[in-house]
């Protein structure tokens, strides 16, 4: 019924199955690897026209519960929001095939991957990307290439291509490598903290290696993509949509060259983003109202089209010809300014701005209970996040009147980015769980890397254990042809709007910890990333200069929580944490702390917001402890004692009775017409009911 391919590449044994499911798309495939089963579609709006250089893809990949013989949890046991994970794939992919589309491309195009089954050793990543690639060589659509994705771990100093998730899971590097023949299209990597022989390390990746590493990879790249293309085309339907006329854009364009050339270059040489923008939308209007006045027959929407090629020619022009469009240097990044702990009811904060770029970032420090839960397909149990890094960017960043609506595919994956950029420096406590949030405030380029260096002080600021400070920069190349390029340092908003590739790279004074990568043309040749790479490298190292230096002026938030710690017998810290828990929930509820416990280091660590609440809880568990070691104090069941209100809990009260133990007071067991009156201090009457041990329940008199 179906045709049936069956490959192995680079370690990985793919099947391939076409003209089986989904008959009616433009293209599909079902993809088999393991267990793992995913079915891949391509559909396209024949009717659709885009009139702007523009291609208006979407892609969705969307994993299914039954895939791992899971029902979905909560209250609706169906689908519904994707997930982190789902959101991210989904950009991958989408940044991973778009370049394959031709030039003036434009009719809207959806690409839908569905898991069906999963395993979890299958790296679902690069099954979806690879599957999504099948699709589309044999859709309808006018492709004509194919890429191919390789992941590569290290464990130990052992590099490992497409390594299984069990390994990828113990490596200190997660490298993901996507291109086209000999060509790099995208890259995402991050390192991953270890700890060795009781020592953490970033383990950033040196660029040299990381240079080793594409060189090896592209050679699997280039013969996986060949072959694919070569197995694949045999199945491809016939071409129904041909590539739109681009003669009237290119006319109007070559006429806005000719006639508004001196005043396009005044006006992209502007300072400010705002009084550029304003004066090329001043040339677009003239330039419409000129055209209208010669009665030319030009739709309005190929005259703004014609006018944005023209732009884009004119920004390339001026930037190759040896001046950016803000006049800086090549290498030369923007003017920089932080200040930090601005926030006083904020545990740590850093206003990050360099240029026109601008990121309030704030880090709040929790416990073990403030994780974010999270479910993986290829897991059998639910995971929690203990480090978040939430990115917000709201319309009035740029100067967009529109309400702030639900987060972004965008913001999501910019987010994703710095917290892999972060992550590595950051040594977790036991118990301890830390969100970072960056607001950006005003953006022209690159505010996810602002996000990195406004993230990696405000961590500083709320004093975490962070090991090392990380810095982050876009990066952009120019390309004329095959052997003329400009690689540009900090890029602004137009240079990476009118471009060749955003090359996002983050890392401390040793190494790097994350890295972004996106071409916008077929492809990059590797002599000219590892020029962007050094170029990068010296940027880093710059703005590491200046962070450095506000690092040394941090002044400590006020709202800080207070930590104390302090040695305890591992032997009793069973007694403090009580049967079911019930005793650390006491003090916990009593003294408003979080408690943490090492039994292995007999240590344990108090937090919370007022010094005495914590002062007087080390306290109560010394005594805790101290009173384990006498006899146990018996009362009589049913005598009547007089005790003073120590404490007033949601549930009930503590009772300090005449030998200094507090015995619990439920409110249950007190008058309804008392529970409102009763205050901390009070002197009661209260009888005793039970006893276990130490626990003392009394009923109020």
């Amino acid at each position: 019924m179906g045709h049936i391919i069956e490959l192995e590449n680079n370690g990985l044994k793919e099947v391939y199955e076409f003209n089986k499911v989904a008959r009616q798309a433009d293209g599909s495939v079902l993809y088999r690897q393991g267990k793992a089963v995913l079915l891949a579609t391509v559909t396209i709006d024949k009717e659709s026209c885009i009139e702007e250089d523009f291609l208006p893809l979407t892609v969705q990949y969307i994993e299914k519960f039954y895939a791992a013989a899971k029902i979905p949890g909560g209250f609706v046991k169906r689908e519904a929001k994707p997930s982190d994970f789902e959101t991210l794939t989904s950009r991958i992919v989408d940044r991973a095939v778009r370049p394959l589309f031709p030039k003036g491309f434009n009719k809207s195009v959806v690409i839908n991957i569905t898991v069906f089954s999963s395993d979890s050793e299958v790296d679902l990543q690069v099954a979806a990307l690879h599957a999504a690639n099948a699709a589309l060589i044999v859709s309808t659509l006018p492709v004509k290439k194919s890429v191919a994705a390789v992941r590569v771990g290290k464990i130990g100093e052992k590099i490992i291509y497409n390594p299984k998730l069990s390994d990828l899971n113990r490596s200190k590097l997660d490298l993901l490598i996507v291109g086209s023949g000999t060509d790099i299209a995208m890259i995402e990597m991050k390192a991953n903290a270890s700890k060795e022989a009781g020592s953490f390390n970033v383990n950033e990746l040196q660029k040299d290696e990381l240079m080793s590493i594409l060189k090896e990879a592209s050679g699997y790249i280039s013969s996986a993509s060949e072959n694919y293309l070569k197995q694949f085309v045999q199945y491809k339907r016939e071409d129904l949509i041909e590539l739109e006329s681009t003669h009237t854009e290119s006319e109007i364009k070559e006429t806005i060259l000719k006639n508004y050339s001196q005043k396009l270059d005044s006006a992209l040489k502007s300072l400010a983003k705002s009084e550029r923008l304003d004066a090329v939308y001043a040339i677009l209007k003239e330039v419409t109202e000129q055209f209208e006045a010669q009665e030319k027959e030009y739709k309005p929407a190929d005259i703004k089209y014609g006018f944005e090629l023209a732009v884009k020619e004119k920004v390339r022009e001026i930037i190759l010809n040896g001046t950016r469009l803000d006049g800086r240097k090549y290498n030369e990044v923007r003017p920089i300014s932080i200040e930090t702990n601005l926030l006083p009811s904020v545990h740590g904060s850093a206003l990050f701005t360099r240029g026109e770029t601008q990121a309030l970032v704030t880090v709040t420090l929790g416990d073990s209970k403030d994780a974010q839960m999270y479910e993986l397909l290829t897991s059998s149990t639910a995971q929690n996040e203990n480090f978040m890094v939430h990115y917000n960017f709201p319309p009035y960043s740029v100067g967009e009147a529109k309400p702030i609506g639900a987060v972004s595919r965008r913001e999501l994956g910019h987010g994703n980015l710095a917290k892999r950029a972060l992550e590595p420096s950051v040594e977790m406590e036991d118990n301890q769980t830390i969100r970072v949030v960056s607001e950006i405030l005003e953006s022209n380029g690159s505010s996810s890397m602002a996000t990195v260096c406004g993230g990696s002080l405000a961590l500083h600021a709320a004093k975490v254990n962070v090991k090392k400070l990380i810095a982050g920069i876009a990066m952009g190349v120019i390309v004329e042809n095959s052997d003329k390029y400009t690689v540009l340092t900090d890029i602004m908003g137009a240079e990476d709007h009118y471009g060749d590739m955003d090359f996002k790279v983050a890392g401390s004074r040793k190494g790097i910890t994350a890295l972004q990568l996106d071409i916008k043309i077929d492809g990059l040749d590797l002599k000219v990333l590892e020029k962007a790479l050094s170029q990068a490298i010296d940027g880093l190292n710059h703005i590491l200069d200046i962070m450095e230096e506000a690092k040394e002026n941090i002044v400590p938030s006020k709202a800080l929580p207070s930590v104390i710690e302090f040695e305890v017998n591992p032997s009793k810290i069973p007694l403090i944490i009580g049967k079911g828990g019930s005793t650390i929930r006491e003090i916990i509820d009593k003294f408003n702390v979080s408690i943490d416990l090492n039994r292995d280091k007999g240590i344990a660590k108090i937090t919370g917001g007022n010094i005495e609440d914590l002062e007087k809880a080390k306290e109560y568990i010394l005594e805790l402890i101290e009173k384990d070691s006498k006899p146990v104090t018996k009362y009589e069941i049913g005598k009547i004692y007089k005790g003073k209100i120590s404490k007033v809990v949601d549930f009930g009260y503590f009772v300090e009775m005449p030998d200094g133990y507090d015995a619990l007071l439920h409110n249950s067991k007190v008058p309804l017409e008392m529970l409102s009156s009763l205050k901390e201090g009070d002197e009661i009457e209260v009888k005793v009911i039970s006893q276990k041990d130490k626990k003392v329940e009394l009923i109020m008199i």
